[in-house]
């Protein structure tokens, strides 16, 4: 599943694209899976409003939309004018979804389940092979805009993010997957910044240190930073707006590398589950 940092280069790449745009027309499939809002009402709200900005919400890709028929032209200022909106299309990737801008005569994937056709001739497609994904509309005169569950990883305090764990019995890899603390952090993040931290991802969250906890604080932040600077981690299906792959697999330090060296100290890097998720560390650096 796309996690921060893939979620956030999608955002960004997409919103310095079409920022200014404005959708004339708006096709959905036929498959009920991908839809939060019926496909029907999604067309109605989203034909003839401006994309005013693109940006990340936890997992969440989420279009600020102007007035139906109003607001600037693909022409007009590109500078950001999300308090002007009035409306929002909201994306969740899921496991295999892809948002991608491309042009109309360009080959159409398997799994295309909506194609935005926009002013400039460009388009703006989700294709989903497994159907895991979700589109939402929201009218903002109507609704509350969306807002994640848990506290932003990049930005949350030393305080903040110690409160959080703070006598809690669950393992501390499991706590970084809950969306309703942390939102954004997954599997492979939550892996390569317990490693960077030093701890052991079955240790009781509740019973880490003041220091230990800021030390993970500190890794997460800066694995976060690493991975959105080279484009995020391509190791299923993932790519870019563009359909590019992110280089951070590089990069990593444990996730998937079960039975291959610790690149600090060259002991062989384990897999175990927590919570039900596939968990790899190094039994020598974390302790």
């Amino acid at each position: 599943m796309p996690e921060l940092p893939e979620v956030e280069t999608i955002a960004r790449g997409v919103d310095a694209r079409l920022r200014g745009d404005r959708i004339v027309e708006a096709w959905f499939g036929s498959h009920r899976e991908p839809f939060k809002t019926p496909p029907a009402r999604q067309a109605k709200g989203l034909e003839g409003r401006t994309i005013l900005s693109v940006h990340r919400t936890g997992k969440h890709i989420v279009c600020e939309l102007g007035q139906t028929g109003g607001g600037p032209s693909v022409e007009s200022s590109r500078q950001p004018a999300a308090h002007q909106a009035a409306a929002q299309w909201i994306v969740h990737l899921g496991m295999t979804g892809r948002l991608l801008v491309t042009t109309p005569d360009g080959p159409i994937a398997n799994h295309t389940h909506a194609r935005l056709r926009l002013l400039s001739g460009r388009e703006i497609r989700f294709v989903d092979p497994r159907r895991f994904g979700r589109l939402e509309f929201r009218d903002l005169k109507r609704t509350a805009g969306f807002e994640g569950a848990g506290q932003e990883p990049l930005t949350i305090g030393a305080e903040e993010f110690a409160a959080l764990f703070h006598g809690r019995k669950l393992a501390i890899k499991a706590a970084l997957l809950n969306q309703a603390l942390l939102t954004g952090v997954g599997n492979i993040y939550a892996d390569e910044s317990l490693f960077r931290a030093g701890i052991r991802p079955r240790r009781r969250a509740g019973r880490l240190t003041r220091a230990e906890l800021e030390r993970l604080r500190l890794a997460l932040c800066a694995v976060l930073e690493q991975a959105i600077r080279q484009g995020g981690s391509s190791v299923s299906d993932y790519v870019d707006a563009d359909g590019v792959r992110g280089f951070f697999q590089l990069e990593h330090c444990v996730y998937l590398r079960t039975g291959q060296p610790c690149r600090q100290c060259e002991t062989p890097i384990r897999r175990i589950l927590v919570g039900g998720r596939g968990t790899h560390y190094c039994p020598q650096c974390q302790h």
